[in-house]
């Protein structure tokens, strides 16, 4: 496949902005994840299976933060349930609009349909599965537990939640050690030491992580009896809840 190259940070910069999902971003974020987060093809892909075995018929899914709509896609290939709908819902006009060109790309029964607003704002009701695919960590601190608990209260009894973070490590030899890991991955898919150190500055107060141990306990308190980590590579991971 082939993918618009993300050279975003490849100039140095006086001023480097905070991070955001606007055009410039989404026209290159197929390149950027493939090259940024390791394992995210699997995690795609086995969001599509964890779909197919998990969601019910005439019931809602929903994709919160669903950017170019990678998740959206695997879920629709992969469900044969009737009367079932996709919510897609991102914050980005930009993500949106290309969203929408990914997925008229497709061909399916399931309908879906694209939001443009914020996550927090959206009702969930009737839901076999929600996916939260490297979003929460873009949401202040104090909204995460909300935003789950209603997650939660929307969920059928025996739907799904997948959540994937960015971890954080309170050990620091090992955050160090996965540190280090992760850049290596960044370089070995031809990022420059400028383009890591650039970008790095631009995320520093946009993207906030947490520890595995936080994303437990913050699941369990919104009312998920049912969580563990299904997938790691380096400091990237992905979780499942089930209700």
């Amino acid at each position: 496949m082939i993918y618009d190259e993300d050279k975003i940070y490849a100039t140095p910069s006086n001023r480097i902005e905070e991070f955001r999902f606007d055009n410039k971003v989404a026209g290159v974020f197929d390149d950027m994840i493939r090259r940024s987060v390791p394992g995210y093809s699997q995690i795609i892909s086995t969001i599509g299976d964890i779909a197919a075995k998990y969601i019910t018929s005439n019931s809602n899914i929903y994709d919160l933060g669903c950017s170019l709509g990678a998740a959206t896609i695997s879920i629709r290939r992969n469900i044969t349930n009737s009367g079932c709908k996709i919510i897609s819902v991102d914050n980005s006009p930009s993500m949106i609009e290309r969203c929408n060109e990914n997925i008229s790309a497709y061909k399916s029964q399931t309908d879906v349909e694209l939001i443009c607003a914020d996550i927090c704002d959206i009702e969930i009701a009737n839901a076999s599965m929600v996916v939260l695919n490297f979003t929460l960590q873009f949401l202040a601190p104090e909204q995460r537990l909300a935003l789950l608990k209603k997650i939660f209260n929307g969920l059928n009894s025996g739907g799904v939640l997948v959540l994937s973070e960015k971890l954080y490590f309170e050990d620091e030899v090992i955050q160090e050690f996965i540190d280090n890991e992760h850049l290596d991955f960044k370089r070995a898919n031809g990022y420059s030491e400028l383009e890591i150190s650039q970008k790095r500055t631009a995320l520093e107060n946009v993207m906030r992580t947490d520890t595995l141990d936080t994303h437990r306990k913050r699941v369990q308190d919104a009312g998920f009896q049912h969580f563990n980590i299904w997938f790691q590579c380096f400091n990237f991971a992905s979780m499942v809840a089930i209700k």
